[in-house]
């Protein structure tokens, strides 16, 4: 498809159009979510004022839908020890007095994540007082590293990360029984792992492997997963694959397609423990991950079940319809575009979006943001993020699967249901919804809820 450009004495050039609404629909979508894009929307106020609907009242904490999704995922957190309730809605009211920005949200929550790993004051903290500051920790660091692209120090993105990661670390060292640390191979660079058990009887035991989205931290995993395998006598393995967490900030592996190429060492890594039972792997995949994991299951045959939260069949879906429309079949025409059309045009907010969705899929964008400058290369990220359609290999998927889908969900609409009618194996389809406190994308105020249903199912499938 060749750009078609406009007159500008008989109407709007293409350029104008396209930018406006990328711009507005960018916006409107960036959320904490693991999703790579925003959904579309006509305008700004009109996805503000839809998305107000479902977080009405008390549940709007910002008025910019980006924003109030990640604090909505930080007050969440508060069921799982990730979050206090107090420390979120304090750190809330201060953005908002300063002025909701990048840089006050940033500034608030990372003061916030020192704070937290600094000692307290009056006596001597105990372990269960450190381990469980270091996680809240862990929570606020990777709230601030959401946008620090957007604030003025993007270039602390990497240091902000390993904040993140050793209070993480800190946590899982203090965890009775620690975690077991691994490093998995995968090409020449390894996959870090933790893996949780309830006790270190050595007894075979189910396990779940949890998959994080594109853009969610260890400590999500935590809150979406681990405590609830372990009360329910699971282990629960959590990983960074390529695109995530110390692959991508420091390592700079960019996400993969194949990602069975990325859950096939972690099978192996398990079966050949004597703690975990071989025939209860489940896999679930959060967010973008609802893609990954069905993908990776449709070729790893010893997962014997599998949960999509949501299910997504197509990521690059998840951008609006002026951005995709960037993307052409030649990458120098496509380049063109976004760089003498799109480019000049987008507004700074709308840019830092992009940098963030982009920089999972590419390094140089990843090192070009962190210098303040938005990338010269469209194509190559985008043709990746189109390559992880899974629809043509859903039908391969030959282990129990449930699909999640949510009332309000904003980045992958229609895709669960899709995934679900394309299955084949065993399914389940269930939708979380706003009567329940659990609308919008993964269910960011109820993750408790979130995990007893998916972990009843996994129950009913695998048995105790």
């Amino acid at each position: 498809m060749r750009p078609v450009h406009g007159d500008r004495h008989s109407g709007p050039t293409r350029r104008a159009l396209l930018t406006a609404g990328a711009g507005a629909a960018l916006l409107a979508g960036c959320a904490r979510d693991g999703a790579p894009g925003a959904p579309a929307a006509a305008t700004s106020s009109s996805a503000t004022a839809a998305a107000g609907g479902l977080t009405p009242g008390a549940m709007t904490l910002f008025k910019d839908p980006a924003y109030n999704f990640n604090g909505l995922l930080a007050l969440g957190g508060s069921g799982a020890g990730a979050a206090e309730v107090g420390e979120v809605l304090t750190a809330v009211n201060a953005i908002n007095a300063a002025g909701l920005t990048a840089q006050s949200y940033v500034k608030t929550f990372r003061g916030l994540g020192d704070q937290l790993m600094a000692t307290p004051p009056g006596a001597p903290a105990d372990g269960q007082t450190k381990r469980f500051r270091a996680l809240r920790a862990a929570q606020y660091y990777g709230q601030a590293l959401f946008f620090v692209l957007g604030s003025d120090d993007p270039g602390s993105e990497e240091r902000l990360y390993k904040a993140g990661r050793a209070a993480w670390d800190t946590f899982c060292d203090l965890c009775e029984p620690a975690p077991v640390k691994a490093k998995v191979p995968y090409g020449t660079t390894p996959l870090p792992v933790w893996f949780f058990r309830p006790d270190t009887s050595g007894a075979p035991r189910p396990t779940v492997i949890l998959t994080n989205g594109s853009d969610g931290q260890n400590v999500d995993m935590w809150t979406y997963g681990v405590p609830a395998a372990l009360e329910r006598g699971w282990n629960a393995l959590v990983y960074d694959g390529p695109g995530q967490g110390q692959l991508l900030f420091v390592d700079r592996v960019v996400f993969t397609p194949t990602w069975e190429r990325v859950v096939t060492p972690l099978v192996d890594w398990l079966t050949a423990r004597s703690d975990v039972a071989a025939d209860k792997i489940a896999l679930t995949g959060l967010s973008m991950a609802g893609d990954l994991a069905p993908r990776a299951a449709a070729f790893e045959t010893r997962i014997a079940a599998l949960v999509a939260m949501p299910g997504c069949v197509e990521p690059w879906l998840g951008f609006p319809p002026e951005i995709r429309k960037i993307l052409t079949p030649d990458k120098q025409q496509t380049n063109d575009i976004w760089n003498k059309e799109v480019v000049p045009e987008l507004p700074p907010e709308a840019a830092d979006v992009m940098k963030k969705r982009f920089e999972p899929f590419s390094v140089p964008a990843m090192l070009e943001a962190r210098q303040g400058k938005l990338f010269t290369d469209f194509y190559t990220p985008a043709t990746r993020i189109k390559a992880l359609s899974i629809t043509d290999v859903v039908g391969r998927i030959k282990a129990p699967t449930l699909v999640l889908d949510y009332e309000g969900e904003q980045f992958y609409p229609g895709q669960p249901r899709r995934m679900y009618e394309a299955l084949t194996s065993p399914k389940d389809y269930l939708k979380l919804t706003a009567a329940q406190g659990a609308q919008l994308h993964c269910s960011p105020m109820a993750p408790q809820l979130h995990c007893e249903v998916v972990f009843d199912w996994l129950d009913k499938t695998l048995g105790p």
